[in-house]
């Protein structure tokens, strides 16, 4: 028996366009969607009893590559590992689902690369003001920590000179999408973490990224038809 079950990976692409298609889209500082209820609720926990330890980090640079070898990007040992990594890696490279965000945010995705990472940052962990690559065709992250203490955990976002403009609503489940550009600056400010800030992050990278072994299948390019 698998525990706990997980749906099947075109029930979880349907949820997932759903809420990508009933997203909010937000213009300041920068264009982004916001979107609630991201995945079916047997996916989130699913991957919230992963036996994956956090890293314990301490204080961090601000950068996330400093630590780039203790990272758990979803790749094929992991989809072989865990059910839920395989559904959602199937469910995320299918053509409806690239074509939404193909139609959402105005890019081409074809030939692009799945990629997804999933994060636990416990305290001392941080994020400096920064923009994605290009490389990243979007930018996408999905909250799924829960407790007291995590109204206060989303996404810092900040105006084109850096100057703090506000922060992310960072319900249970909820997400924001994002298209790499030079005035998206976001990050995480210093703060207590008391617990586990557990979230995921996705994107489509581009045929050219380097690092193939963070990618979910790196022998399978998206295709939007």
């Amino acid at each position: 028996m698998i525990y706990p079950p997980v749906p099947p990976a075109e029930d979880i692409a349907r949820h997932f366009i759903a809420a990508v298609k009933s997203s909010t889209r937000l213009e300041t500082p920068f264009r982004r969607w916001a979107m609630k209820d991201v995945l079916p609720v047997e996916v989130c926990t699913a991957l919230l009893v992963m036996p994956i330890v956090p890293p314990m980090l301490g204080r961090t640079d601000g950068t996330r590559n400093s630590y780039n070898d203790r990272r758990d990007f979803i790749t094929p040992t992991m989809r072989a590992r865990y059910p839920v990594c395989e559904a959602l890696t199937e469910a995320l490279s299918r053509p409806e689902v690239a074509r939404t965000m193909a139609e959402t945010c105005a890019i081409d995705v074809e030939g692009s690369f799945l990629r997804m990472e999933y994060m636990q940052d416990t305290d001392g962990a941080w994020l400096e003001p920064h923009r994605d690559i290009p490389e990243k065709l979007f930018s996408m992250v999905i909250y799924l920590f829960t407790g007291p203490d995590t109204k206060d955990w989303g996404t810092d976002i900040y105006d084109a000179d850096r100057r703090w403009a506000g922060r992310s609503g960072a319900e249970f489940n909820t997400g924001v999408i994002f298209v790499p550009g030079p005035a998206t600056w976001h990050g995480f400010d210093p703060r207590p973490i008391v617990g586990i800030r557990r979230l995921m992050e996705i994107n489509y990278a581009r045929r050219d990224w380097r690092d193939k072994n963070q990618l979910a299948d790196p022998t399978r390019p998206l295709r939007a038809q």
